[in-house]
């Protein structure tokens, strides 16, 4: 079986290639493994040795007989505990610690990925996603190898002490040690299937509840929606069935090591049996009937050991799918951005295309300029590039064909991380985060102190709605704290904009889910607050769009003068 371990590492395998853990097991784990073996061999070592002393004490012999045994049943007892907090300690300090290390490394991977190598996801799915893959990842320390580290101690020092009482004891202990290998594949093998199927069962379930949801009003509309009942059925079917299945083979693994256990004791007693009254007393056959049970019991853990390893090789696999892309923009550009801080640049585009992946273009050929300081309102359906366009200026998406110029300078070449400090960027879903308004505007300028703050809200048009707060600045908002309505979280967006002091903001369908009124209103305090920033909006709306210097239909070729409103 192959065992993670803390520092096991992904980032060698091959494009295509399902990556493995390496085999190298850390120190810190391999002495939470040992530590573990001695508390389940102090465990086993408890119930023989019970099972000794009761019969032997069934016989009455003097009592300073029994010391030994009573001591020993003591000792074991009391070690069997102590040994398992110390490995828990130990095991969790070092599989806590490397968690840090890679969430870290993960979360710094993921920066030059955003937003063109990230899918459809949501933002929020996406990281807690990352974040539980990288949990069950790591888990694998505690949950896989420690166990069978564990178990392989144990095994080996109990083989050992049965085989000096009775060779045929200690057979039938390494009997059921090796036994116990093939069940545990047979247990990772199932697992792995099953979670497969069930994995997908449960992605169809979701994407069919998210359109039947999304699209209630429309599919009422046209009469739809018992057949739209009768989707969510079937995915829920095939959800409870791969349940089923999954259920079913962890079943399998645990029922098959019990058959073990019991085979393990019928084969001890026979051979007990056999040999009674030769050399093996009564007390003595207690103690190693007891032992395949205890043996057994301790063996227990690992059906959940081989399902934790399936866990983790699937998560490992999605984790290096997601981190192991190649970015969509360059950053081997070096050049200073020699513009003055705080100045737009004008920006122009020449026979630029553009597409996420693959070979067809998602915008243009396209000839576009944007001098400093201009409101530009970009407009079309869904679908003709508008984001793709945005994508290219902010720098998250290279052009695959023309030019791209900041100032006189071709963008491409620039330092990346001066480049992109150029732009403040929009979308239609600010992410507000579970804690302060002062921490969710801060993220825009780390540092910045109060007045900027109260400054950024009032230009966004949130002064009154911060005088309803009870706590000011201090209000903990999102989950679990106060509320958000769309067309306030559409102005805490625009207030981090503000306050980022960026001189070019980009606004990617600011506006999308808001009525007519607040969008015109949003849109509104937006034209009047970005005074000296350039301003660059796509839309499919044409709402709010009274502030902009010029409209351009995205959906004609750029350099048509019908192209322009």
């Amino acid at each position: 079986m192959t065992v993670l371990h803390p520092r096991a590492t992904f980032a060698g395998a091959e494009p295509g290639v399902r990556p493995t853990p390496q085999t190298h097991i850390s120190r810190a784990i391999l002495g939470a493994g040992l530590l573990g073996g001695i508390a389940t061999t102090s465990g086993i070592a408890l119930t023989a040795t019970s099972g000794w002393l009761i019969v032997r004490a069934s016989q009455r012999p003097p009592i300073l007989l029994l010391f030994t045994a009573i001591v020993a049943v003591r000792a074991f007892g009391m070690a069997r505990p102590a040994f398992r907090y110390w490995e828990r300690l130990r095991s969790h300090d070092a599989a806590l610690a490397d968690l840090a290390d890679r969430r870290t490394t993960a979360y710094r991977r993921l920066i030059p990925l955003t937003p063109a190598r990230l899918g459809r996801r949501g933002r929020a799915d996406l990281l807690t996603g990352v974040v539980d893959d990288l949990t069950d990842v790591v888990d694998a320390q505690v949950r896989v190898t420690v166990p069978v580290v564990t178990a392989m101690v144990a095994s080996a020092v109990t083989t050992i002490v049965l085989a000096t009482l009775s060779p045929v004891a200690g057979l039938v202990i390494a009997a059921m040690a090796i036994l116990t290998i093939p069940i545990l594949v047979l247990g990772w093998r199932l697992e792995t299937r099953s979670q497969q199927a069930l994995l997908g069962a449960r992605a169809e379930l979701a994407r069919v509840t998210a359109l039947v949801s999304g699209n209630a009003g429309e599919l009422q509309a046209i009469g739809a929606s018992d057949q739209a009942q009768l989707w969510l059925a079937t995915a829920h079917t095939d959800l409870c069935r791969a349940a089923r299945r999954q259920s079913h083979g962890r079943a399998t693994g645990s029922g098959l090591l019990l058959l073990l256990t019991a085979a393990g004791t019928i084969a001890m007693t026979a051979a007990i049996l056999a040999g009674v009254g030769t050399t093996i007393s009564t007390p003595v056959a207690a103690l190693l009937v007891l032992t395949p049970i205890a043996l057994g019991d301790a063996l227990s853990t690992l059906p959940d050991a081989a399902r934790a390893l399936a866990r983790s090789q699937a998560s490992a696999v999605r984790l290096h799918t997601l981190l192991e892309q190649q970015p969509a923009v360059s950053a081997t550009g070096v050049q200073p951005l020699e513009t003055a801080a705080g100045i737009p640049p004008n920006l122009s585009v020449r026979e630029l295309t553009a597409a996420w992946s693959g070979a067809t273009a998602q915008v243009g050929p396209l000839d576009l300029d944007a001098p400093a300081r201009t409101r530009l309102a970009i407009t079309g359906p869904n679908g003709c590039g508008k984001s793709t366009l945005l994508a290219v200026l902010a720098r998250a998406l290279d052009p695959a064909s023309g030019s791209y110029r900041l100032g006189e300078q071709d963008a491409q070449l620039l330092d990346l991380g001066q480049a992109r400090q150029v732009f403040a960027v929009l979308d239609d879903e600010p992410h507000l985060f579970a804690s302060t308004l002062r921490a969710n505007l801060e993220l825009a300028r780390p540092g910045a102190g109060d007045p900027d703050l109260l400054e950024a809200l009032e230009r966004a048009g949130l002064a009154q709605w911060l005088a309803e707060l009870g706590q000011g600045l201090d209000t903990v908002i999102g989950t679990g704290g106060r509320g958000v309505s769309g067309g306030e979280r559409a102005r805490l967006g625009l207030a981090r904009a503000l306050l980022s002091k960026r001189p070019v903001l980009l606004l990617d369908e600011p506006v999308a889910h808001l009525d007519h009124a607040t969008a015109d209103a949003v849109m509104g305090d937006l034209t009047h607050s970005a005074n000296g920033r350039s301003v660059i909006m796509v839309s499919h709306r044409r709402d709010g769009l009274a502030g902009f210097d010029r409209v351009i239909d995205l959906s004609r070729r750029t350099g048509d003068p019908d192209g322009v409103d």
